[in-house]
């Protein structure tokens, strides 16, 4: 796998509580935004992210983000 699956073409935006989470990076997970473990033999792995207060964030969905895990626009370019 070159490039990671897109899992949609728009971020998910959703409320996180305090804690250590697992990003989806492959696109494959079927718990998007966040990895399953899909990605095994993929050769891409799940970002870690510490949340540290309650907060509305928007998740990259098309994977493609320079701010992984979170939505940059990068949606907007994929066709």
């Amino acid at each position: 796998m070159d490039h990671p699956k897109a899992a949609d073409t728009r971020p998910k935006t959703m409320e996180v509580e305090p804690g250590e989470y697992w990003w989806c990076a492959c696109g494959l997970s079927d718990h998007q935004p966040y990895c399953d473990g899909s990605h095994k033999g993929t050769g891409f792995g799940p970002t870690r992210f510490v949340v540290e207060e309650t907060k509305t964030v928007s998740f990259c969905m098309c994977k493609q983000s320079k701010n992984q895990p979170f939505c940059d626009g990068s949606h907007a370019g994929i066709h």
